[in-house]
């Protein structure tokens, strides 16, 4: 059988209280008081609120777009200042004559060129000046070092040959 129910005797939970309206309006506006509260001071800005701390804090973010702190002449000056450029090193190593001489002796391009010099090919312009160019540092080099061409030495010898002739009354 059922148990008999009874209302008065047992307690039920209580029914959870309703806000009403003022009380949500009322709550909301402590929630926004506390929360305009929570950020910085107002002016803090301006005025800079921690000396200490900003110090450290300008010399790490400066402005890039404040430029160059070195004064400007606005007038007419006697002699305008005028900074020479010191002259770029060359980015080759400097080599010795003797190793100069050799890589331009063994140079494919030169070579190439030297070749289709003596097959009766014309160059052009720029090939040419290269071509002159090389071979005066050639002939250069080759005088630091106290050499000389075989050529020259068979000319010398021819015309010796010449002379003695000449003085014979040989033809």
């Amino acid at each position: 059988m059922k148990k008999p129910t009874s209302t008065a005797g047992a307690k039920r939970p209580a029914k959870a209280h309703r806000k009403t309206r003022e009380e949500l309006n009322q709550e909301a506006r402590d929630r926004k008081r506390a929360k305009k509260h929570s950020g910085h001071a107002s002016g803090s800005r301006a005025n800079g609120s921690s000396a200490s701390g900003s110090a450290a804090q300008q010399s790490k973010q400066k402005d890039p777009r404040i430029g160059s702190k070195t004064p400007i002449p606005l007038g007419v000056t006697d002699a305008p200042v005028i900074k020479q450029q010191k002259p770029k090193k060359s980015e080759k190593p400097m080599l010795s004559p003797q190793a100069e001489l050799d890589m331009l002796e063994n140079d494919e391009r030169l070579d190439a060129l030297l070749e289709r010099l003596e097959g009766g090919e014309a160059l052009n312009a720029e090939e040419q000046k290269w071509v002159d160019a090389k071979l005066d540092r050639i002939d250069e080099l080759m005088q630091q070092l106290g050499l000389s061409y075989d050529d020259e030495e068979d000319e010398e010898e021819e015309k010796q040959d010449d002379m003695m002739r000449l003085l014979k009354g040989g033809n």
